[in-house]
């Protein structure tokens, strides 16, 4: 089964969606499954330096931003995946374009899945400016990359324009919120659903004929 998932790196969705998602295919160990992470950016407006996490907030959500119920909902369904978001430790919130791009290279390598669970955890949870190309380098080379290689990839215009085809193709394919789920290129699966959901839309989509 072919699974792509739209997400970006700075959607917290996003991060607890993979966690749900890993969960399902544990569930169904004997299901073959090749996945690929296509690109979504929230934020494409933002500077390649990305800009204040604080200002980013309150110009996008207003002066109750990163307060109240719904945050602590977001929390509380991370812990349930074992993801301990540290939303204070995030200083700025990044441009994703060229984090897109090393998870497109990261694919031909094998480290596609390995790189984004690190992207996630890098900026969920320690903090880390994700936009930066020290850290996007640093991560490159924490999951088997060849540090010099992305260095040269991302001081170039490499794949920027794949990277803007598949952002518009989402778009074209009507996908406007993360995660989205794609199973055998078909079939829509959108949110963050729970690994039960998950493992009943596998089970239904591997029984029809492709």
């Amino acid at each position: 089964m072919y699974i792509d998932i739209v997400s970006d790196v700075i959607c917290p969705w996003c991060y607890v969606g993979q966690k749900r998602l890993a969960k399902a295919l544990a569930l169904r160990p004997d299901l073959a499954v090749e996945i690929n992470w296509r690109p979504f950016q929230l934020a494409p407006e933002l500077p390649q330096e990305g800009m204040d996490r604080r200002e980013y907030l309150k110009a996008k959500f207003g002066e109750s931003a990163g307060r109240g119920p719904m945050l602590e909902a977001l929390k509380a369904s991370g812990l349930a995946e074992g993801i301990d978001f540290q939303f204070d430790r995030i200083a700025r919130t990044p441009n994703t374009f060229d984090a897109h791009r090393l998870i497109f290279w990261a694919s031909a390598v094998g480290a596609q899945d390995a790189v984004v669970r690190a992207l996630f955890a890098a900026y969920f949870e320690q903090g880390r400016d994700i936009g930066s190309h020290d850290v996007l380098i640093a991560i490159a080379g924490e999951n088997g990359m060849d540090q010099q290689r992305i260095s040269e990839l991302l001081n170039s215009d490499s794949d920027t324009d794949r990277m803007r085809h598949d952002l518009d193709l989402a778009h074209k394919m009507g996908i406007g919120g993360v995660p989205t789920f794609v199973l055998n290129r078909r079939y829509l699966i959108q949110g963050a659903q729970d690994a039960e959901k998950l493992v009943k839309a596998l089970d239904h989509v591997s029984t029809i004929p492709a």
